[in-house]
């Protein structure tokens, strides 16, 4: 038997959070320490993954297979593909900033109770949704994808209601209430998407007899596996309903404002960059492959959806009193962008989707992260609040303005490859989708300028004089997101290369061709 590469990578911060949990109350910041060397541990690994992936090779590598559940036929089938090698990767990189950057938020719930350890349950909790994060990736089993979906939501659910963010004009009570209310309504409208995919998946077993990925490809494929187009369409909407909720795809968003806003920053972080990419990625590897027919059915409804997110996203970020929420709501439309490049059914569009998950991960990690050591320093999430932060705090404000660059797309940065493809892609298979999703790109200019404009810019306000600049922590934190960002923008190639034969599968799967140009022949 080969080394089980996938489960290692997956179970490494699994343990590691049981491990940070158990260290004694008065022993917090080794239990800071700890889970910061789980989290890089478990980055070489994914390291090791990504480098022993092969672009060329089978669809789906590394794989793993064990009977778990034999009396339902559920298996525990690991295997990873482009997409997903992509995706595990950005989790693995991305935890160890957000652990950085949280360094101190659990410490202000400390008291003297030798029982109460909220440091070591706040950093156990951020690595057992690392090891959720990175199975729900690698997991080509229906049941166990389900079930790691639904589990990540309980350690979610602690975070941003036990740990929300301090940062708030109200009083402690009115703040408890709105993390509260941020944490039930992000786990109320998931259990509700999650409930609604049980039915379907229990359909889908009954209708092919198995939750094995590559058993139900193989009876597609040699017409085995037959599936009336209702039936299809039923499960289809039943698994894209759930994937839309966790997506987040309008009218299914408004448990995100919230939920970002009332987290701590690098929670925040964890949502969006990393834990709202399950779906995205589900939409690819589950519905597309297995509802092939219903995708293409849904299309031009979830192309209208992705619009609207898309405007209204970036809408309402422009109106935005809130930096938290305005970064949310921001991703609200990009998320609308990532949904419409999975449905143009190109593989421009498709590949520029993955990419934007990835590309967005990081451009949103950056921003989010400065906008909290800002927010740290002030103790308000007001814009209003701020002005003439670069004339004491430089660098602070430089590497805000990067992160706000590449969160609009600006050339040379990551987040612009992917958004190129992705309008690229949904221009060649609808042109006039293509050219209303452009807006999206005007209002990011918008709301990032003037976010960069009220905030940094301007006389120095009260309470800004004395703000410190970035510490050595806060730039280990932000300087190597920004140098990827430029890395990535300038040479994409080694996530397209990976990227790209996962997407001809998809493409293969539902059974769709580049549109190809028109050429008028010369006279």
């Amino acid at each position: 038997m080969s080394f089980p590469l996938l489960t290692v990578t997956a179970a490494l911060p699994a343990i590691g959070a049981i491990a940070t949990a158990a260290v004694p109350a008065a022993r917090r910041t080794a239990a800071k320490w700890l889970a910061l060397a789980v989290s890089l541990a478990t980055l070489v690994l994914a390291g090791i993954v990504f480098a022993r992936f092969e672009p060329g090779g089978d669809r789906y590598q590394l794989t793993e297979s064990h009977a778990w559940i034999k009396d339902f036929g559920v298996r525990y089938e690991l295997g990873v593909d482009g997409i997903g090698v992509a995706l595990l990767a950005l989790t693995a990189l991305l935890i160890p900033f957000v652990i950085l950057a949280g360094w101190h938020d659990a410490d202000v719930l400390e008291t003297n109770s030798s029982r109460w350890r909220p440091t070591q349950g706040f950093f156990a909790l951020i690595l057992m949704v690392e090891a959720m994060v990175i199975l729900s990736f690698v997991a080509t089993d229906v049941f166990l994808f389900y079930i790691l979906f639904e589990a990540m939501l309980i350690p979610m659910y602690f975070l941003i209601g036990g740990f929300g963010d301090r940062a708030h004009s109200g009083s402690d009570e009115n703040a408890a209430a709105q993390r509260s209310y941020a944490a039930v309504k992000f786990l109320l409208y998931n259990l509700a998407g999650g409930l609604i995919m049980l039915a379907a998946v229990i359909g889908l077993y009954v209708v092919a007899g198995s939750f094995s990925l590559s058993e139900i490809a193989e009876a597609r494929a040699n017409g085995s596996l037959d599936m009336a187009t209702s039936t299809e369409r039923w499960l289809f909407l039943g698994f894209f309903f759930a994937f839309a909720v966790k997506a987040p795809l309008w009218p299914l968003h408004t448990w995100l404002p919230n939920a970002m806003g009332e987290a701590t920053t690098p929670v925040a972080v964890l949502i969006t960059a990393v834990v709202d990419k399950v779906g995205t990625f589900a939409m690819l590897r589950f519905c597309l492959q297995l509802f092939p027919e219903a995708s293409k059915w849904a299309t031009p409804v979830i192309l209208v959806l992705a619009l609207i997110s898309i405007v209204y996203g970036a809408l309402l970020a422009v109106g935005q009193r809130d930096i938290k929420r305005l970064i949310a709501y921001a991703s609200i439309s990009h998320f609308g962008f990532i949904v419409l490049g999975i449905f143009a059914m190109t593989s421009q569009g498709q590949s520029g989707a993955t990419l934007y998950m990835v590309n967005h991960g990081l451009s949103t990690a950056a921003l989010m992260l400065v906008a909290g050591f800002l927010i740290s320093r002030r103790g308000s999430r007001l814009i209003a609040d701020y002005g003439g932060v670069q004339k004491v705090a430089p660098v602070l404000a430089g590497t805000f303005l990067v992160g706000g660059l590449a969160t609009l797309s600006l050339p040379g940065l990551a987040p612009f490859v992917s958004e190129f493809l992705v309008l690229v892609g949904a221009f060649s298979a609808y042109p006039v989708v293509g050219i209303i999703a452009t807006v999206g790109i005007v209002l990011a200019a918008l709301y990032v300028l003037v976010l960069y404009q009220r905030t940094m810019t301007g006389p120095v306000r009260e309470g800004i004089g004395g703000m410190p600049d970035l510490k050595v922590r806060e730039l280990a934190v932000a300087l190597p997101l920004i140098a990827l960002l430029i890395f990535l923008g300038v040479f994409p190639q080694p996530l397209t290369e990976v990227v790209n034969p996962a997407v001809q599968h998809t493409m293969h799967d539902v059974q769709k061709k580049d549109p190809q140009p028109e050429v008028e022949a010369a006279k």
